[in-house]
C-alpha cells in the first residue's frame, strides 16, 4: 500500500509559562522558582498511514492527539523527527481557522478556499455547491464575526470537503454542528472514504469513529501506545479508562 503520511521520530515540546506580570516574575525569581518549564506533547512517535486508510487518533486529554494532527496539517513543525505527507491536505483543525472575522461569508469562501489550495476558477465553479452544502445562504453576506460556532463549522466544512483533498483531517469539531448537519458531514466524510481519500480524525465520540475508521492509534503521554484495528483500539482505551 502506498503511504499517504509518514511520521518518523517526531517529538514536540511546548513552553509553559507560570507568570503573567512583571510583579509575578520578580516574586518568582526572588524565591528561586523557574518562570517556565517544558511539556513534552509528543515523544518520538513513528507511524505510517496508507493511502485510502481511515485512522482515528485516540487518547485522553493531553495525550498528544491534536498536536499530532496539527503537525500533519503543517500548522506546527516538529522539534525532532520528520513528517512526510503525499498530496493535498485539507480539513478542520479549529472552528473558524482560516477565516477573517471582518469579511463576509462569501468573501471567506474565496479566502479559505485559496488557503486550502483552490484556484479562483475552481472556487467559482464550486461556489454554489459550497453554499448549498453549508446551508447558510441567508447569512452569506454578513461578516463572519457575527456567526455562531455552528455556522462557522458549516461554512468551513463545506469549503474543506470541496477542495478534493488527498488527505482529510478532522479534529473533534464534528461535535459543534447541529444533528442534521452532523449527519450531512459524516455522509460527506464517508463519501471521501469511498473515493479513496485518506482520513485522519480525532474525536471522543467513539461510536462515530468506529463507524468511520478502520484503524485506531491510541496515544498516551505523547507516545504511541497501541496501533490496531479500530474496535480493539477502542476496547483498549475503555479498559485504560477503567484503570485510571
Amino acid at each position: 500500500m502506498t503511504s499517504s503520511i509518514e511520521i518518523r521520530g517526531v517529538s514536540k515540546r511546548f513552553t509553559l509559562r507560570h507568570t503573567r506580570s512583571l510583579k509575578e516574575m520578580i516574586v518568582w525569581a526572588s524565591r528561586g522558582r523557574g518562570l517556565s518549564d517544558t511539556f513534552l506533547a509528543l515523544d518520538h512517535v513513528d507511524l505510517t498511514v496508507g493511502q485510502g486508510e481511515a485512522v482515528s487518533l485516540l487518547g485522553f486529554n493531553g495525550s498528544g492527539k491534536s498536536t499530532l494532527l496539527k503537525l500533519v496539517s503543517g500548522v506546527l513543525r516538529p522539534d525532532e523527527g520528520r513528517i512526510g505527507v503525499r498530496g493535498k491536505v485539507a480539513g478542520l483543525i479549529e472552528v473558524g481557522a482560516g477565516f477573517h472575522p471582518d469579511l463576509t461569508g462569501r468573501e471567506n469562501i474565496y479566502l479559505n478556499g485559496a488557503t486550502l489550495g483552490m484556484s479562483r476558477g475552481q472556487i467559482d465553479r464550486l461556489f454554489d455547491s459550497i453554499v448549498d452544502f453549508s446551508g447558510i445562504e441567508r447569512f452569506l453576506d454578513s461578516e463572519v464575526k457575527f456567526y455562531s460556532s455552528g455556522m462557522f463549522f458549516r461554512l468551513a466544512f463545506a469549503v474543506a470537503v470541496h477542495t478534493e483533498p488527498d488527505v482529510f483531517l478532522v479534529d473533534e469539531i464534528l461535535a459543534v454542528g447541529d444533528e442534521p448537519f452532523q449527519r450531512k458531514a459524516v455522509a460527506a466524510i464517508q463519501n471521501l472514504r469511498s473515493e479513496g481519500r485518506t482520513l485522519v480524525m480525532v474525536s471522543h465520540d467513539l461510536a462515530l469513529v468506529e463507524r468511520i475508521c478502520d484503524r485506531g492509534l491510541v496515544l498516551h503521554a505523547g507516545r504511541l501506545e497501541v496501533d490496531t484495528d479500530i474496535a480493539s483500539a477502542i476496547a483498549h482505551l475503555r479498559a485504560s479508562e477503567e484503570n485510571q
